[in-house]
């Protein structure tokens, strides 16, 4: 198990009501279609969920909160099916602190020249959607990452997996704890300072601690443990003659050994 089996990417896909009921029953499909293929044959670090449709200011609004306060939530991946007037982001975007990722992609791979119509054209429009939402991102300076390609692509899976990887990082690093031994502060140049700012920043406690508490969880390792690491040392790496039993540095291996242990 990893940290990436904690964490979940919403899929969102962006249209609007006007379409009708028929055009965003095949949206759905689509989606489906497409989070399906991906979750089973992209090889993406962690799940993609698919969130309903995005058709209005409100709903677009609640998907955004929800995954402010989802912790599961590492991302929203967002697609523009069709055309969705951007002004309709605006509350969700503003307030979302999660990572995104616009999905610039279209449900086909080519264009059906022999069976092409109004209704097929109405029903795909991720070229004009996905520009009206790059636009409304660079006219917010909305920090995002934008992929480019067909989903059944496999350097899209690639990018969309390497953000993945990022925006889980991001979220894990949340709850991050991080403990200095020894800070004693000396020569200090406000130092708390920037531990306030990895707080504010990136999410990160960070505290101090004595070394004392340190040295007792050291003291505390059993001689087998120790031993069995050192083991593990003489298997993986050729030890020099100093280092070896009964050798002058041995003690030091057993020491350096505790102490990773501790």
């Amino acid at each position: 198990m990893t940290i990436f089996d904690n964490y979940e990417v919403w899929f969102v896909i962006g249209s609007q009501h006007l379409y009708g009921p028929e055009t965003l029953r095949q949206v759905t499909q689509h989606a489906e279609h497409v989070v399906n293929a991906l979750n089973t044959k992209a090889k993406l670090p962690c799940k993609l969920v698919l969130k309903p449709l995005g058709t209005t200011p409100d709903e677009i609004t609640a998907i955004c909160r929800d995954a402010n306060y989802d912790d599961r939530c590492a991302g929203l991946v967002v697609w523009l099916h069709t055309f969705s007037p951007a002004k309709m982001w605006i509350n969700g975007l503003t307030m979302l602190n999660k990572p995104l990722l616009q999905f610039h992609t279209q449900f086909n791979a080519a264009l059906p020249w022999d069976s092409i119509d109004m209704d097929f054209m109405n029903l795909n429009q991720t070229a004009h959607g996905g520009r009206e939402f790059g636009f409304i991102g660079a006219r917010m300076r909305q920090q995002h990452a934008v992929v480019t390609g067909h989903w059944q692509d496999k350097q899209a899976h690639e990018r969309i997996g390497s953000w993945m990887r990022q925006a889980v990082s991001k979220q894990d690093t949340r709850h991050l704890k991080v403990c200095r031994f020894g800070d004693n502060m000396r020569e200090v140049a406000v130092t708390d300072g920037d531990k306030v700012a990895a707080q504010i920043k990136f999410g990160f406690s960070v505290n101090t601690w004595a070394v004392g508490d340190l040295v007792q969880v050291v003291n505390s390792i059993s001689d087998g443990d120790v031993n069995a690491l050192v083991d593990e040392y003489e298997s993986c790496y050729t030890m020099t003659p100093a280092t070896q039993i009964h050798g002058e540095k041995r003690q030091n291996v057993l020491e350096a050994a505790r102490i990773e242990l501790g």
